[in-house]
């Protein structure tokens, strides 16, 4: 039967003859020998990297890092950025994968070695993942759709004749001399992703969002069951598939960099998004931003790194994968801003207007809207848009596969008994779940519903949970007791700098972004709809949804627990812990290693 290695914290009795002092903490490690199957493993260890990769690079590195990057000061964000990422981000990164890879377990069984009473936490993330699920994917839908019309001679986005233009439809180029631009002119771009593919002029808002889109509904169905087949049977299959979903958006953005290069006014577009606005350093909402645009972009706290790094072998370097993998994914989002500003350049040259003007849309509308009426009006246009939507729907995948993954194998670690031989149907009710979850967002008012998700859903509870992850990590289990943990594995323990980040950097890190949430609570405003106040406390409700689990878990954890309080504080990982100053355990020799 296979040998799982478990760490014992023991208390030595008296003085022994290595000279450890009475009462010290000694980590024995035991060859336990189990009847359990043996953990899956990467393939690969390039798997397991591109896997990160893909997970971490996402879609929101190539629409909300170049927007938020020249809308609080071009290049001068970049220093904000990069300490926010040194200071914050990279340190829960390293965090993350070092505890996924020495426990073994996913997001809820993993407290039981680290805190018990913090297990709601696990929970909660599962919730979250859930409500991402809900409407990320309806994001690819859309691309697929864009996809599918792409597949003929001329764009259905280019020409004012289709059935679902207005009469303000204006197709508006350089070339174009006799026609003028006016404040109620729209492009054929905006309508075709307005009116055709959302269909939102048919619903007035989020009170009543009107009947499912058919056609977005069969998008979805294709996305999910490309995500069924993906994550089945485990990183076995993932990873592999990986090799593609990771590495395709590279590849296009390199042509799409190259051609957006070539095209006239290309360089107004750069020198918009990298002239520095040194004054912009002064304002709160400039580090507010960097702090929440590295924090979502990393992704701790969504109990993906912690499923990936525990299929991992014990021994592998995950210091130097956190290195890589952070810095990899930060390269991708500055590399985004060239692929997008040198087009918004060529689009502001096009209208003979300023790049400010063409740039005031973020989020989906600026890949929906100004990127595909762009690409539209270059040569080639067909092969371009076919590769563009092909990446933002590849962009899109490897963050599904990661985020399913994490409550896969969560609830597999959780459940073992009932869940460990019946992968394939748990996963087929887990996404068919995530589909019946997103059809809200199919209606044709589904992008106010995403956007409501999006802002309020998961941005201020998945940072508590991490905050709460934090300190039960560096004050309760002990700073100590991981970075020994660390040494077993890596043969070295975590420098004073990263000591110092987990202990008090990364929770003032944390409660700054909570607090910048709760102190400028943030306007949603979507096409000409301003969502009416009680859409603010439906949001609310939805975020507190996920995390009322861990006060709930901590309310049920003392209650069924057995013996006097005292007992139940020490069982809870509340008792006479280390300290994050205490001295570190005393690791005694083992054949195991």
């Amino acid at each position: 039967s296979p040998n799982k290695e478990q760490t014992i914290q023991a208390p030595s009795p008296k003085e022994g003859a290595g000279g450890v002092p009475a009462g010290a903490l000694r980590t024995l490690v035991v060859q336990q020998t189990s009847l359990d199957q043996p953990r899956e493993t990467w393939s690969k260890k390039m798997d397991f990297l591109l896997s990160v990769i893909g997970y971490a690079v996402d879609l929101g590195n190539v629409w909300r890092f170049p927007y938020i990057c020249y809308q609080n000061g071009g290049g001068a964000f970049l220093l904000p950025y990069m300490l926010m990422a040194v200071f914050g981000g990279v340190p829960l990164f390293y965090m993350e994968l070092a505890l996924g890879q020495f426990h073994r377990s996913g997001c809820i069984s993993i407290w039981k070695h680290i805190c018990p009473i913090f297990k709601g936490i696990g929970f909660a993330i599962c919730i979250i993942a859930l409500y991402i699920a809900f409407y990320y994917n309806t994001i690819m839908a859309w691309a697929l759709y864009y996809l599918l019309a792409s597949f003929r001679p001329t764009l259905p986005w280019t020409t004012c004749s289709n059935p679902w233009n207005t009469v303000n439809c204006l197709r508006y180029l350089s070339t174009d001399s006799n026609v003028t631009w006016t404040n109620t002119s729209t492009s054929p771009a905006e309508e075709f992703y307005t009116r055709q593919v959302l269909q939102v002029h048919l619903s007035p808002g989020l009170h009543q969002l009107g009947s499912v889109s058919w056609q977005l509904a069969l998008c979805l169905l294709f996305i999910f069951t490309i995500v069924y087949f993906s994550i089945w049977k485990g990183v076995k299959t993932s990873g592999k598939v990986v090799w593609v979903t990771a590495t395709f958006p590279y590849l296009v953005l390199l042509v799409l960099l190259v051609r957006g290069a070539t095209l006239p006014g290309a360089w107004r577009g750069v020198v918009f998004y990298l002239k520095p606005d040194w004054g912009k350093l002064l304002s709160t909402t400039v580090w507010i931003d960097a702090a929440a645009q590295i924090f979502f972009s990393l992704g701790p706290g969504f109990g993906v790194l912690l499923a990936f790094a525990s299929y991992n072998p014990f021994h592998n370097n995950c210091y130097k994968d956190a290195l890589l993998t952070s810095s990899v994914n930060c390269l991708t989002s500055f590399l985004s801003g060239f692929v997008i500003f040198t087009v918004l350049g060529y689009m502001a040259e096009m209208r003979k207007i300023g790049v400010e003007t063409v740039a005031k849309d973020a989020g989906p509308s600026l890949l929906f809207i100004i990127y595909a009426e762009a690409i539209a009006n270059m040569p080639a246009a067909t092969f371009f848009a076919i590769i563009f939507f092909l990446m933002i729907i590849m962009l899109g995948l490897d963050s599904t596969f990661a985020g399913l993954e994490g409550v896969i194998t969560a609830m597999l670690d959780e459940f073992p008994q009932l869940l460990s031989r019946r992968r394939e149907w748990f996963v087929l009710g887990l996404v068919c779940v995530c589909y019946l979850g997103a059809l809200s967002t199919l209606t044709y008012g589904g992008a106010f519903v995403v956007k409501l998700f999006e802002e309020y859903a998961t941005g201020p509870a998945v940072i508590t949970v991490v905050f709460l992850e934090v300190i039960a990590v560096s004050w309760f289990y002990g700073t100590s007791r991981f970075c020994a943990d660390v040494h077993m594995m890596l043969g070295f323990s975590p420098g004073l700098f990263w000591r110092v980040c987990w202990v008090a950097i990364c929770p003032i890190f944390l409660l700054f972004i909570i607090v910048s949430f709760l102190a400028f609570p943030p306007e949603v405003k979507l096409f000409d709809y301003v969502y009416p106040p009680w859409t603010t406390v439906l949001g609310y409700c939805i975020g507190v949804s996920s995390f009322i689990c861990v006060p709930a878990y901590m309310v049920y954890h003392l209650l069924t627990a057995k013996g006097t309080f005292k007992q139940v504080r020490a069982s809870s990982g509340l008792g006479e812990g280390l300290s994050p100053s205490s001295p570190p355990p005393v690791p005694l020799p083992s054949p195991g290693y």
